[in-house]
C-alpha cells in the first residue's frame, strides 16, 4: 500500500529535499539561511522567486528544523475564515501564493505576527512591492530566490531519474534542463513523461521530436511578464533587431496576448523612434491592426517584421522628453494664464477685454509663419522641446531653424 502511495506521489514530491544540505540553489542566500536556523527564534519570512525555484521547499525544511507545530495552506484554496479555525494549536503557518489574497485580506495577518502568535513563511511569484501590502511587509524578511541555474537543474534531474531507476544519456538531461527555464518542478513532470517513453525514444534526439510542446513560462499574472516586455523595449531602444526577435518570440510562445504585444511596439515606436522615423508609429498602428486581422499564429509575421523595423530605426525620444518636461512645469507651478492673443474672441465683451488682439495669422505671411510668442508671458523663452540631429528629426526642424534665424 505504502508503495502505491509512493508510486501515485508527484516526483517533485517524493524526492523533495529532507534537509538544506539536500537543497539545490539559492547560494548567494544560504547565510542568512543558516542564521535563521540558528537563531533562537525563526522570523516570519517571505520567499519571492519565479515558479520551481524552491521557495515552499524552503519553507518546509525551515520549518521541520524549528521542531514547532506547522500548517501548510495555498491561498487560493484557503479562506479566511476556514484558516481562522485550523490556525488554533499551530506555531507557523506556510502560506503558499500569498499574493491571491486581497490586500484587505492580508490585513488579517497584522494583529497575529505583531503579537508573535503565530510564524508566517509565505511565498510569492510576484514582486512584493506591488503585490503585498506595505504594513505586512515592513514586519516579513524578505528572500529573493532566483531561476535555477543549468547545472542546477542537471542535478536535480540526475536525482529524479535515479528515483525513478531511469537511465538517461548525458545529452538528454542537459537538454531537459534547458527545456525546464528554470523551473524543476518541470523539469521533474518532464523527467516523469520521459521514464513513460520507450527506451529508444529517450535518447536526445529522439526526445526532440517525442516529448509535448514545452514553451517558456511567461508568468503572464508574474513578474517575467513585465521583465520580457521591458527586455523587448529595451532590445528595440537599443538598435538590436535579433535581441528584439528573441524577446518577442520569449512572449508569443509563452502564450502571451498579441495585443498586449503590439501595443508595447505602439509605444516604443512614439516613445524611443518619435521624429527620428515617424513613420514608425504608422507601421505600429499597422502592425496591431493585421494582428487583429489575422489573428494567431500567423500574428507573428506582422510583429516580427515590426520589431525588426523599430530595432532599425533612427531613434529619437525628444517629444517624449519634452513632454515630460512641460508635465513637471505644469505640476511644480500649474497652468499659466493663456496670452490675451491667443484667446478666441466669441463676444463683444472679450473683444472689449482683448482677447485675440494682435494675433498673427501664420497663414497671411511667407511660408506660414509669423514672429510671435505663444507660451504665457511668464515662460517666454523657456524650451521643452529639444531637437536631435537624426533621422527625419533633422529635417523636419531644419526649415524652422532657417526660418528663425532670417527673422532674427
Amino acid at each position: 500500500m505504502k508503495l502505491e502511495i509512493a508510486e501515485s506521489q508527484p516526483l517533485a514530491d517524493r524526492i523533495r529535499p529532507q534537509s538544506l544540505d539536500d537543497f539545490v540553489g539559492q547560494g548567494h542566500i544560504r547565510n542568512r539561511i543558516e542564521a535563521f536556523t540558528q537563531s533562537k527564534r525563526l522570523p516570519s519570512l517571505l520567499l519571492f522567486g519565479p515558479p520551481g525555484c524552491g521557495k515552499s521547499t524552503l519553507a518546509l525544511l525551515l520549518a521541520k528544523l524549528t521542531g514547532k507545530k506547522y500548517l501548510r495552506v495555498s491561498a487560493p484554496e484557503a479562506g479566511l475564515t476556514a484558516l481562522r479555525k485550523k490556525l488554533p494549536g499551530h506555531d507557523i503557518l506556510i502560506l503558499d501564493e500569498l499574493h491571491r489574497f486581497s490586500k484587505a485580506q492580508q490585513d488579517f495577518f497584522l494583529p497575529i505576527l505583531e503579537s508573535g502568535e503565530i510564524t508566517l513563511l509565505a511565498t510569492t511569484t510576484e514582486n512584493p512591492s506591488f503585490s503585498v501590502t506595505r504594513q505586512l511587509l515592513s514586519r516579513l524578511h524578505v528572500l529573493r530566490l532566483r531561476t535555477l541555474s543549468r547545472e542546477e537543474l542537471e542535478r536535480v534531474a540526475q536525482r529524479g531519474a535515479e528515483e525513478l531507476s531511469l537511465e538517461l544519456e548525458e545529452e538528454s538531461h542537459k537538454l531537459l534542463a534547458a527545456m525546464a527555464g528554470g523551473d524543476a518542478r518541470t523539469l521533474l513532470n518532464l523527467i516523469e513523461y520521459t521514464a513513460e517513453l520507450p527506451k529508444d525514444k529517450r535518447t536526445a534526439k529522439a526526445l526532440r521530436e517525442s516529448l509535448p510542446e514545452i514553451v517558456v513560462r511567461g508568468d503572464r499574472d508574474g513578474d517575467s511578464h513585465y521583465e520580457l516586455a521591458s527586455a523587448l523595449i529595451k532590445s528595440i531602444r537599443g538598435s538590436d533587431p535579433d535581441a528584439a526577435l528573441y524577446y518577442l518570440a520569449c512572449l508569443l510562445e509563452s502564450g502571451e496576448d498579441p495585443r498586449f504585444v503590439t501595443r508595447r511596439l505602439i509605444i516604443s515606436a512614439s516613445e524611443d523612434i518619435g521624429l527620428g522615423d515617424p513613420h514608425a508609429l504608422t507601421h505600429a498602428m499597422s502592425c496591431h491592426q493585421a494582428v487583429e486581422t489575422i489573428g494567431m499564429p500567423e500574428g507573428f509575421i506582422p510583429m516580427a517584421q515590426t520589431a525588426v523595423y523599430l530595432a532599425l530605426a533612427p531613434k529619437s525620444n525628444s517629444t517624449y522628453a519634452a513632454y515630460r518636461t512641460a508635465q513637471k512645469e505644469v505640476r511644480d507651478n500649474g497652468a499659466k494664464p493663456v496670452p490675451l492673443h491667443l484667446r478666441n474672441a466669441t463676444s463683444a465683451l472679450q473683444r472689449e477685454w482683448g482677447y485675440g488682439r494682435g494675433y498673427l495669422y501664420p497663414h497671411n505671411f511667407p511660408k506660414s509663419w509669423a514672429d510671435q510668442d505663444y507660451l504665457p508671458n511668464e515662460l517666454i523663452g523657456r524650451r521643452f522641446y529639444h531637437a536631435k540631429d537624426q533621422g527625419d528629426e533633422s529635417r523636419l526642424n531644419s526649415w524652422l531653424r532657417q526660418f528663425k534665424r532670417s527673422n532674427k
